[in-house]
């Protein structure tokens, strides 16, 4: 399995940087860039898995990654980003793609709400990501140009590792592709292996392992920006994965597999609805002076150990899950309520008091 996630971050790191020499070379922005091949790019470790699995006929792997890997986006990536150093997100575009991402969340449980996400389902999801991605070419030419020059450092970089090599470009293309494909089958099959030595359920390796494994050049791409200070392409990158990982992930393994992928009533009652809280938190956070503070970053950090600890126990003790189940009900997630709502009622004070002040 370890060589497998080897292989498997190895060609979508090879992929995501032959397919930005070729966008460069044909004068795509290294905006454009950033927001769909690379975003997209680093997602294609979920691609792979989820849709190789849906042909496997093991539709609680497919499922399990798209989903978990959302989670994991925001709560690990996001937080253990913050941490780095606090996120100010001045980045326009954001105040559309995080309602877009939650939309999308809520999206996926009414579609699963029968328990099934069928081909019907995945064409609907894969012509609104084609749509998306149309939308965010055009709009990239009115962003600012603080923003484009950020992504012009990062991404047109690349350009000089292979630049003028349109043929060589093509063929590193081909290798990282079937790279993924090697990696994602070795991944895939172990995971699925440990996972019923171990006793536990496809659906929470899924969630676990292989949502965490085929997530990690998202993750090698949001925390080396934080380090550089490259706040927009740390957020930037969650979010439009997260976009990627429902309307293309999900929508070409609902396409590719024969009925459809299942949905689980664990992962419909519990699963699905933590995506979708997930996503929820992130909105005062990006709205609250477009800032996610340490404190923030440390909250989403501590919410996923909390979540993948309750995955395990799952597995294995149903009374200590039945008292995590208590707790998270009666402490953690009310005081998250009245944490965010602070946050916000602070964010909306300070620019009244900066107000008074400057008439005063």
């Amino acid at each position: 399995m370890l060589l497998g996630l080897a292989v498997l971050t190895a060609g979508a790191e090879i992929l995501v940087r032959s397919a930005s020499a070729l966008a460069l070379a044909v004068r795509i922005s290294p905006l454009v860039i950033g927001l769909t091949v690379v975003a997209y790019g680093t997602s294609t470790p979920e691609l792979v898995v989820s849709v190789q699995s849906s042909l496997l006929g093991q539709p609680d792997i497919a499922l399990g990654n798209v989903v978990g890997s959302n989670i994991f986006n925001i709560l690990f990536i996001l937080g253990v980003s913050a941490l780095i150093i606090p996120l100010r997100v001045s980045q326009q575009l954001i105040r559309f793609d995080v309602p877009l991402m939650i939309s999308l969340s809520i999206l996926t449980a009414v579609l699963a709400i029968d328990g099934r996400i069928g081909r019907l389902d995945g064409v609907l999801l894969f012509v609104g990501l084609v749509a998306y991605t149309i939308w965010a070419v055009v709009k990239s030419r009115n962003e600012t140009a603080k923003i484009k020059g950020e992504y012009a450092a990062e991404y047109s970089a690349r350009k000089s590792v292979l630049a003028g090599r349109t043929v060589l470009n093509i063929v590193f293309v081909v290798v990282g592709l079937v790279l993924l494909v090697m990696g994602s089958h070795w991944f895939t099959d172990s995971a699925i292996s440990i996972a019923r030595q171990l006793g536990f359920s496809e659906l929470v390796i899924g969630l676990t392992i292989v949502a965490a494994g085929t997530s990690l050049p998202e993750v090698a791409t949001s925390v080396i920006a934080a380090f550089r200070g490259q706040r927009d392409i740390a957020v930037g990158n969650v979010v439009g994965s997260n976009i990627f990982n429902i309307m293309g992930v999900l929508g070409l393994s609902s396409i590719v597999s024969g009925e459809g992928v299942a949905v689980s009533e664990t992962a419909l009652y519990l699963d699905i609805p933590v995506m979708i809280a997930v996503a929820f938190a992130c909105m005062p956070i990006f709205f609250t002076q477009n800032i996610i503070a340490r404190w923030e970053g440390g909250l989403f950090f501590l919410y996923f150990l909390a979540y993948t600890g309750y995955l395990i126990a799952a597995s294995t003790s149903p009374a200590v899950t039945r008292t995590l189940a208590i707790v998270m009900l009666v402490f953690v997630i009310p005081l998250t309520v009245v944490t965010l709502a602070v946050g916000v009622i602070r964010a909306f004070r300070s620019p009244r008091k900066a107000g008074e002040q400057a008439s005063s």
